[in-house]
């Protein structure tokens, strides 16, 4: 064949140098149209081996292909890369950088010179990844064809919303329109929907777009689409879903329905901006798939009688609390369910309606029509409800209107997000509900959360010993099962949820308790006498039937520190602090684990107090428990050191919350604290401490960085025992603290 056909014959004397005079003459007898493409595909050398040397003889680069901009991709028409067979990486006001195969293409360098009024310059890249880099970069359908080729068409998928014709809608460059494109967005929805997802997730990442699944209540990533076709994907989704495409800088929220083998299938899309692109996150609300019934959610039976009792109620107020995800919507929809068999008018009121209840008013809240759970709230009651959904209680206007609903004679259900059920009564009070109305309208309240089943077809007998912690909680020769993973659980070992509950019924000890705003863990322990379990015992109690195993238990619920016996202890043996501490455990903080705060910059204090560590031995003192609230986590750490070496117990709080309720459970001697801190400050700890009758005397030491006047007399009117700035000498602050509880004692 002529050598002029050859395209690139400029590269056989580097290939001949490379390879042995046999293959060279292979070679150059038998390339058709490149000998760089002809030598790789033989098997005679590799593109990196071929780049390596073009790099070492032309003292050039090697491409990153990845780093290709979309301003340099818009500078250069499609016609032009691919007549020339480059890939334009990066752009600046003077400069143009290409990746090329070919470096002696002069006519390549001056013709896009020429077009975008800027030098170029040239590194290399072979050419099967220039070819296979450009349909990604200028035709993402064709990859998005190659990803579908694969894909099987069972499924029939159609969406049923009325919408703008989606063959003129043009998304700059690109059309969501594109055929690969809708049968991309057909797919991923049908095989979220088949694998009983509950939310899709379109996560946009470097190198490319993650698409994950949330099934059973864990995300399972299943493709990486390339990142070119992002933009027609998550604007192919928002025209379902009725948003703006052109904004891609605000979050967007919107609602589309599809038919997927005839049966309709409501979505709730979500949209976010982040660094890499919009991420986009659809909520399946498939009725087939959620049994609105209580008796379908899996509970055990004690629990499933303790909530249809509250249900027989005909006025008051019922919670349902716990995190995002934890199945609360599908407990009230199935509360309703089971109250519409009573023949009542029943209101809902929701951000957003996520299911359609044939025979309910269902109210949507629309915040920018000024149409606030509030102000629905109070249009709903002027209709003659008997029962009242409120889908979140999230200020004090809202929760206001609902107890007052509650005490004139309706039913109100409603959701808080708190972490058990007798937390929801702080968080009432937190946000300006009065101890006395509480009381009168609470009639119970149900914290949930969702466990996984393990998979009946692959579970096996679990031969290891039960963690030290678990066994005060399960029998010893109690069966317990682990997850293997099969087809049928998709290798997962985990098929389906159940729900874990925790449901307080109110009585009149219940009620007394929470109108003397005592303490959380008074009115749980009174709860606890009437006959309510907690999450934990309700979650082991599914474990020892089998329905579940230790780790998926470890996974949604922590251990709790208190032995069986412990933890159904009588209120007379709780601490003596917390027995009148009205604030006591401050709900929400009893039973979160205290994370530490990210690390600060020290302040001077930390280092003066290592400087002035001695190893020589202190006289011990009698074992006196220090709490320190202190929300620099390397600051508290060197104070438990310097006053351990002291001799004393020493507590810890990282805020003001976790500090009352540290006092309410440990009963420290004294406290060492911090003015500024979350949640609650130093002052505020101060004014609830002098308050309590239990609290009024004990020793506060105030450590603050704040040495002006006004702070230090601002501090000793709220109560506190001593005043220390930083930064500050450690045997200063020992002795400080000695010499008050000497005080102490002796006054004692």
């Amino acid at each position: 064949m002529p050598k002029g056909h050859i395209r690139d014959d400029w590269l056989f004397p580097t290939l001949e140098a490379l390879l042995s005079q046999e293959t060279a003459g292979v070679l150059k007898s038998a390339a058709q149209d490149s000998y760089w493409e002809s030598a790789v595909r033989r098997g005679f050398i590799t593109d990196d081996e071929i780049l390596t040397a073009l790099a070492s003889r032309f003292h050039m680069k090697i491409a990153n292909l990845a780093i290709a901009s979309q301003q340099a991709r818009e500078l250069v028409p499609e016609s032009l890369a691919r007549k020339y067979r480059i890939i334009p990486l990066t752009i600046t006001d003077s400069a143009l950088e290409i990746a090329t195969a070919d470096p002696h293409d002069l006519d390549c360098e001056r013709t896009l010179a020429f077009a975008t009024g800027r030098t170029v310059k040239m590194s290399l890249a072979s050419p099967t990844r220039i070819m296979e880099r450009l349909d990604e970069l200028y035709r993402p359908e064709n990859v998005v064809s190659k990803i579908l080729e694969n894909v099987s068409a069972n499924y029939d998928i159609q969406a049923l919303a009325d919408v703008q014709a989606h063959d003129d809608m043009e998304l700059g460059a690109e059309k969501a329109s594109e055929r690969p494109i809708i049968r991309l967005v057909d797919h991923i929805f049908a095989e979220g929907i088949t694998s009983r997802a509950s939310d899709i997730h379109l996560e946009p990442e470097e190198g490319g777009v993650a698409v994950r699944y949330r099934i059973d209540g864990v995300l399972r990533q299943t493709m990486v689409l390339p990142r070119a076709a992002g933009i027609p994907l998550v604007s192919r989704i928002k025209i379902m879903a009725g948003m703006d495409i052109a904004d891609r800088l605000r979050p967007q929220d919107g609602r589309a329905r599809v038919a997927v083998n005839g049966v309709p299938i409501d979505l709730r899309v979500s949209t976010l901006p982040a660094s890499q692109g919009e991420k986009v996150v659809v909520r399946i609300l498939d009725t087939r798939a959620t049994v609105l019934s209580l008796d379908g959610m899996g509970l055990r039976h004690d629990e499933l009688e303790r909530i249809k009792i509250l249900l027989q109620m005909r006025e008051g107020m019922i919670l349902v609390t716990g995190p995002t995800g934890s199945g609360k919507t599908t407990t009230l929809y199935s509360a309703l369910r089971q109250i519409q068999t009573r023949g009542v008018n029943i209101v809902t009121v929701e951000d957003p309606v996520e299911y359609r209840l044939q025979g309910v008013v269902q109210v949507q809240v629309h915040e920018k029509a000024g149409l606030t759970f509030a102000a629905a709230l109070r249009s709903i009651l002027r209709q003659d409800p008997d029962v009242v959904l409120v889908g979140e209680v999230r200020d004090r206007e809202t929760a206001a209107i609902a107890v007052q609903a509650s005490l004139t004679g309706h039913l109100v259900l409603t959701t808080l997000h708190t972490i058990d059920a007798a937390s929801s009564i702080t968080r009432l009070t937190d946000i300006g509900i009065e101890s006395y109305k509480l009381a009168a309208a609470l009639k119970g309240i149900v914290a949930q959360r969702l466990l996984r089943r393990i998979c009946p077809k692959c579970r096996e007998v679990w031969m290891d010993p039960i963690p030290d912690r678990l066994r005060p909680w399960i029998p010893a020769g109690t069966p317990l099962f682990r997850a293997v993973g099969c087809d049928h659980c998709s290798q997962t070992g985990y098929r389906g949820r159940m729900a874990v509950v925790e449901v307080l019924v109110s009585n009149s000890e219940v009620e007394r308790r929470i109108s003397a705003g005592e303490s959380v863990d008074r009115v749980a322990d009174a709860a606890r006498e009437s006959g309510m379990r907690s999450l934990w015992e309700s979650g082991v109690s599914r474990v020892i039937a089998g329905d579940t195993t230790i780790e998926e238990l470890l996974r949604v619920l922590e251990a709790p520190q208190e032995t069986p016996a412990q933890s159904g202890r009588k209120p007379s043996d709780s601490p003596s602090r917390s027995a009148n501490g009205r604030e006591g455990a401050r709900g929400k903080a009893r039973a979160e684990p205290q994370e530490s705060p990210a690390p600060a910059a020290l302040h001077d204090a930390a280092f003066e107090l290592l400087d002035d560590l001695t190893p020589a031995a202190r006289p011990a003192r009698r074992h006196a428990t220090v709490l320190l609230v202190e929300d620099e986590e390397p600051l508290r750490r060197l104070l438990r050191e310097l006053l351990e070496h002291e001799g004393y117990v020493v507590l810890e709080a990282g805020d003001g919350v976790l500090a009352l309720d540290e006092v309410d459970r440990g009963a420290p001697d004294i406290v060492v604290l911090d003015l500024n801190l979350p949640r609650l400050d130093g002052y505020g700890v101060l004014s609830h401490l002098r308050a309590r009758p239990a609290t009024s005397d004990l020793p506060v030491i105030v450590l603050t960085a704040k040495g002006d006047e006004a702070s230090e007399v601002r501090v000793f009117e709220y109560g506190a025992s001593d005043f220390i700035t930083k930064p500050f000498r450690p045997r200063a602050l020992s002795a400080r603290i000695h010499a008050l509880l000497g005080r102490t004692r002796q006054v004692d």
